[in-house]
């Protein structure tokens, strides 16, 4: 069972990303800021759930958050900047967002820089021990699971319906046949050659 936050002294939101090692697609990022009553059972790190019930979860994450937020970080800007940046500049935006703004954030992973004035934590594994980071977990990869559905309409021969942009042997094969979108990041498909390895 997940504990709520990781202290309870201050006003806390939750920080996760989704898609850091995607071959296409921006990375998403979310922050939330749970209720000291909140708990439900499905709740878990996105990456233990299923489909099913991680679109079950959004919902029920919005409706009953103090406050969340969901922010994109482009391709175009992943590869201006590195998709570790990018991944802190988005939860540095989603954070920005909160009405109210916390008082602390935790934060998923071993590292975290931003340019906001709010103190922080990191915690490894952080998704699979606190709700409001497995609650903004959820939220960073369902919006970018609709958002890579969304733009699959118009390439769908890479088949971002199903891998949503991740290096699997169909989109790199895919790569391989069609070339890159412009939804690829190109610092991380600079090298074809890279392809046979897979």
């Amino acid at each position: 069972m997940l504990e709520l936050c990781s202290q309870y002294a201050l006003l806390e939101a939750g920080c996760d990303e989704a898609g850091r090692g995607c071959l296409a697609g921006p990375v998403f990022a979310a922050a939330v800021i749970l209720p000291p009553d909140f708990h439900h059972p499905l709740l878990n790190d996105s990456k233990q759930m299923t489909e099913r019930n991680r679109e079950l979860l959004r919902p029920i994450i919005e409706r009953e958050a103090v406050a969340w937020a969901v922010q994109a970080v482009s391709a175009a800007r992943i590869d201006e900047i590195n998709i570790l940046n990018a991944s802190f500049e988005g939860m540095s935006l989603a954070v920005a967002q909160l009405d109210p703004q916390p008082a602390f954030l935790a934060i998923d992973g071993n590292r975290f820089r931003t340019t906001l004035e709010i103190p922080y934590g990191c915690f490894v594994k952080g998704d699979g021990r606190f709700a409001d980071i497995a609650a903004a977990s959820v939220l960073a990869k369902t919006h970018r699971d609709e958002y890579m559905s969304r733009i699959a309409e118009e390439f769908p021969m890479y088949n971002w319906k199903k891998n949503k942009g991740y290096p699997t042997r169909d989109h790199r094969l895919a790569i391989r046949e069609h070339g890159l979108s412009p939804h690829h990041r190109l610092s991380f498909n600079h090298n074809q050659g890279q392809l046979e390895l897979f």
